[in-house]
């Protein structure tokens, strides 16, 4: 059931990128363009999807003992501003200002066959994979540390 859910709202995720042009690079694009044609709506879906989201998730925070589909909740356990989260930020944030995509947009574009976006998604499955690598070899060292 959970497999089920998460592939539901994955669809209505994407389906909302895709209705609301957030898979076309120039719009992104010329959101980041504040000096010059910038687009406002990426802001707006931003908003949008805040104004939905946040208070669902404190509601379900203050009703629910856990989650219906889950053994727990599953909510950030790391809080420290680290040399990784900035280090990923930057690359995050070059990255989207480079190609105008972050990876919801282009998952969800994926569908249109264009191959700028396929090309991307694997760039960022490698970089993922890159990531993991370090994670590993950082945790192999710690581990002969102690």
């Amino acid at each position: 059931m959970r497999a089920v859910v998460a592939l539901a709202c994955g669809t209505l995720f994407g389906a909302g990128l895709t209705l609301a042009g957030m898979t076309d690079p120039a719009r992104v694009i010329g959101f980041l363009d504040v000096a010059g044609a910038w687009d406002p709506s990426l802001a707006v879906v931003m908003a949008s999807a805040l104004a939905v989201a946040l208070p669902m998730f404190q509601w379900a925070l203050r009703r629910q003992a856990r989650p219906v589909l889950a053994p727990r909740r599953y909510l950030p356990e790391r809080t420290e501003i680290d040399r990784d989260l900035v280090v990923g930020a930057l690359l995050f944030g070059a990255g989207w200002g480079i190609a105008g995509l972050c990876p919801g947009p282009a998952i969800a574009g994926l569908g249109s066959g264009r191959p700028e976006l396929f090309a991307f998604v694997l760039a960022m499955a490698a970089g993922v994979g890159v990531r993991a690598l370090h994670a590993a070899r950082t945790a192999r060292r710690d581990d002969c540390r102690s």
